[in-house]
C-alpha cells in the first residue's frame, strides 16, 4: 500500500514506501536494475508485483516507480508501460464485444485515433459528448454502457468536468470511471480521490518533464482490487511495460514536479493574461491552473507565421516539459480528428496549443510577442 503520510513534495523527492532503509549498500537514487530475468529463490516461484523472476512481469527500479506515483495519486496499485497510448490500449482490454464507452468530446488525438480505429475491430463502441454537461452524459448513456472516459481540462481546448458530479452519475449506472490527469498530475488533481475507479497518465509529459523519455501509468483505486489485479495480469501478459533506464528517469524527474509544476502554473497564468490582451489574439483557452495554454489568433497568417518565428518557445508535438512547446493540433496531435469534428471544438487553422515551462515568463513573453508581429 502506498505511503500517504507524508506531504507531496516530500513523496515526490523519496521512495515513499522505504524511507527509512532506503537502497542497497545506501544508494540515495533509485539503482538502474538492468536484468531481464532473476534468479529463483523457490521451485514454483511465480512473478507478482513483490517479488522479481523476469522483468516483463516486474522490475525493482519500475516497482519504485509505480509505488510512488501509486502514493501521488493515492492509489491502491499503479502499473508503469512504455507509453501512455499503451497505458490507454491495456484500458481497453477490460471491455468486450457490445459494451459502450461515453467519453469526453474534446480527447487527445491519439486516443481518439485508437478508439476509432481500433477498438470497433473488437466491436466497442464510443460516443462522445461535453462531460461539462452531466445532462448531455446521462442523456448519451445506454443499456451497454460501461464506462465513462474523461479528460479534464481536455486538449485542447482546456474543458472541465466536475468529476463529484460526474461521479455521482457513475454510480447512479454502476459505470466504470476513467479519468486522463495527464495535463494537472496528482500535484494539481487526484480523481482517486474524487471518486475515479482508473487513473491513465502519459507520464512522457509533466511525470517525466524533461521530453527525454516516454512512459505511461494506470492507476487504480484502494477499493478496486480486481481492477488492480486485472490491469497487472494484461500488462504482464502483453507485455508493454516500462523498462528499468526510462523508470529511473520518470523517477528523477518526478523528484521536481511539484518545483516545477508550480513555476510552470504561475509562468502560464501570466501569460495567459498576457494573450488576453494581445489584438492578434482572439480567443484564449485556459483552466485557471496548470500550464497549458490554447489560443486563436486572428488569421491563419499570424497562426504559420508564429510558428516559424518563435526562437525561446519550440515548434513541437509534445507538452510538459521544462520547455516552452508550441504546437498546430489542427496538423499535428488532432490530424486524425474528422474536420467537422475539428471545426465544432475550434480546432482550426488559426489554433495553437502552448506548453508552458519554466523559462523566464518575461522570456516567454518576449518571444511570442516578437512572434505575432507583422
Amino acid at each position: 500500500m502506498a505511503d500517504t503520510s507524508y506531504d507531496i513534495e516530500t513523496r515526490c523527492c523519496h521512495y515513499v514506501t522505504d524511507i527509512v532503509n532506503g537502497h542497497p549498500h545506501g544508494a540515495v537514487s533509485v539503482p538502474i536494475y538492468q536484468t531481464a530475468t532473476f534468479a529463483h529463490r523457490e521451485i514454483g516461484e511465480h512473478p507478482t508485483k513483490d517479488t522479481f523472476t523476469y522483468s516483463r512481469g516486474s522490475n525493482p527500479t519500475r516497482r519504485e516507480l509505480e509505488d510512488t506515483l501509486a502514493s501521488l495519486e493515492d492509489a491502491g496499485d499503479c502499473v508503469a508501460t512504455a507509453t501512455g497510448m499503451a497505458a490507454i490500449a491495456l484500458v481497453l482490454e477490460l471491455f468486450t464485444a457490445g459494451d459502450h464507452v461515453i467519453c469526453t468530446y474534446d480527447l487527445y488525438g491519439g486516443a481518439v485515433r485508437i478508439f476509432g480505429e481500433i477498438a470497433p475491430k473488437r466491436q466497442v463502441s464510443f460516443s462522445y459528448v461535453d462531460t461539462g454537461d452531466i445532462a448531455a452524459v446521462r442523456e448519451a448513456i445506454r443499456p451497454n454502457t460501461k464506462a465513462l472516459y474523461i479528460e479534464t481540462p481536455s486538449n485542447p481546448t482546456m474543458k472541465v468536468t466536475d468529476l463529484r458530479e460526474i461521479k455521482k452519475l457513475a454510480d447512479e449506472y454502476n459505470l466504470l470511471l476513467i479519468v486522463d490527469n495527464t495535463f494537472l498530475t496528482p500535484y494539481f488533481q487526484r480523481p482517486l480521490e474524487l471518486g475515479a475507479d482508473i487513473v491513465v497518465h502519459s507520464g512522457t509529459k509533466y511525470l517525466a518533464g524533461h521530453n527525454d523519455t516516454c512512459a505511461g501509468f494506470i492507476c487504480t483505486s484502494k477499493e478496486r482490487k480486481d481492477l488492480a489485479e486485472r490491469i497487472r495480469y494484461l500488462c504482464m501478459s502483453f507485455g508493454p511495460t516500462l523498462a528499468p533506464i526510462d523508470s529511473f528517469l520518470v523517477l528523477r524527474g518526478i523528484k521536481t514536479l511539484a518545483l516545477r509544476m508550480e513555476r510552470q502554473s504561475e509562468n502560464a497564468k501570466v501569460i495567459a493574461e498576457w494573450l488576453k490582451k494581445h489584438k492578434k489574439v482572439k480567443k484564449v483557452y485556459y483552466a485557471g491552473y496548470g500550464a497549458m495554454i490554447s489560443f486563436e489568433t486572428d488569421t491563419e497568417k499570424t497562426a504559420l507565421d508564429t510558428l516559424h518565428k518563435v526562437k525561446l518557445v519550440i515548434f513541437a508535438e509534445s507538452l510538459g516539459g521544462v520547455e516552452s512547446l508550441i504546437t498546430y493540433p489542427m496538423i499535428q496531435t488532432h490530424r486524425e480528428l474528422p474536420k467537422e469534428q475539428r471545426e465544432l471544438l475550434g480546432i482550426n487553422e488559426k489554433f495553437l496549443r502552448l506548453s508552458v515551462g519554466i523559462e523566464n515568463v518575461n522570456d516567454i513573453i518576449g518571444d511570442l510577442e516578437q512572434a505575432l508581429v507583422d
